[in-house]
């Protein structure tokens, strides 16, 4: 497959991952199509708009009829189409099961076993770890979400049917132009920039990090090593951010010295994972990062002085 060529079918692919997905595609040469519903009335996709080599389609990913379509001629299909977040997944319980699982089974029945399938989840599917102990692609999934759950049956589901790679992600942070201001990192900062303060809810809590231009970079190195690398589950994060909430605050703190932090002594959080994790089958690839938790801090605090609004989310 050559990258002048090879065609891939984005869904979801206006989304906080996709809108970055895509334009990196384009620039590497590649046919892509994107398959969205535009549910936030994003406008993410405009700079790709003007090459020949895409194409958008306003849809829903669970609609056989256009799934059918859009799969026609794809050789690899990234299904980004999600409910993301344990928030909106409890708000929106029926249509996290259809779109986070229901809709990954259909593509996999509907797509040639020729085509290959690269496939987010996240490795909130680990639940809540032992004290100090990596969680590795081995370890039991015990998802404590609906999020988490959906997620992880898509999964199976995708591995089973074979050619295809999984990608559990860090909790995912940094700008992109349909950005996203409920994820940790990204809602800790623009509190920093704006509030000066945060009041965290069970603050020992640790979980792992990524920028979203490395989970681009994780998709682009996964094409390129597709034949060695596929039939497996990759986590995808950063070696030296597993961070609790507190340590996630004195990282902030670094770059906005005003910004301070106090835990809540009652009250607690909705999403109660606790785990940190080991990306070692991943750098064993040879990938690596481009963007430490800093870089993407300082990234952020550039964002924030050009987005004042708060309705950046999928809650």
């Amino acid at each position: 497959m050559t990258t002048t060529t090879a065609h891939v079918l984005v869904t979801g692919g206006a989304g906080y991952i996709g809108s970055v997905l895509s334009r990196q595609l384009l620039d590497r040469g590649y046919r892509v199509t994107v398959l969205d519903n535009f549910l936030y009335r994003q406008n993410s996709l405009l700079d790709c708009c003007p090459s020949d080599a895409f194409r958008v389609v306003r849809g829903d990913c669970r609609d056989e009829r256009v799934v059918t379509d859009v799969l026609r001629d794809a050789d690899v299909i990234i299904p980004l189409a999600a409910l993301v977040g344990a928030p909106l997944c409890q708000r929106d319980r029926i249509g996290a099961y259809t779109v986070n699982f229901e809709a990954v089974q259909l593509l996999c029945k509907l797509s040639s076993p020729a085509q290959r399938i690269l496939f987010p989840v996240t490795n909130s599917g680990y639940g809540i770890g032992q004290p100090s102990v990596p969680c590795t692609e081995e370890s039991p999934l015990r998802p404590i979400s609906l999020y988490g759950e959906t997620k992880v049956k898509a999964e199976q589901v995708v591995l089973d049917r074979g050619n295809a790679i999984t990608l559990r992600l860090a909790t995912v942070f940094g700008a992109s132009p349909r950005m996203r201001m409920d994820l940790l990192v990204n809602d800790f900062v623009w509190r920093a920039v704006h509030d000066r303060a945060v009041v965290v809810f069970e603050g020992h809590c640790k979980r792992n990090y990524i920028h979203v231009r490395d989970v681009v970079k994780a998709f682009l190195h996964s094409l390129d090593q597709f034949e060695s690398m596929k039939n497996r589950p990759y986590n995808v994060g950063l070696n030296d951010a597993n961070l609790s909430k507190l340590e996630l605050c004195r990282e902030i703190q670094r770059i906005v010295p005003e910004f301070v932090c106090f835990e809540a002594p009652i009250g607690e959080d909705p999403d109660k994972r606790d785990y940190i994790v080991s990306n070692e089958r991943m750098y064993s690839t040879g990938f690596r990062p481009d963007w430490p938790l800093e870089r993407g801090i300082r990234e952020l605090t550039k964002c924030y002085t050009i987005v004042a609004g708060t309705g950046y989310g999928n809650v």
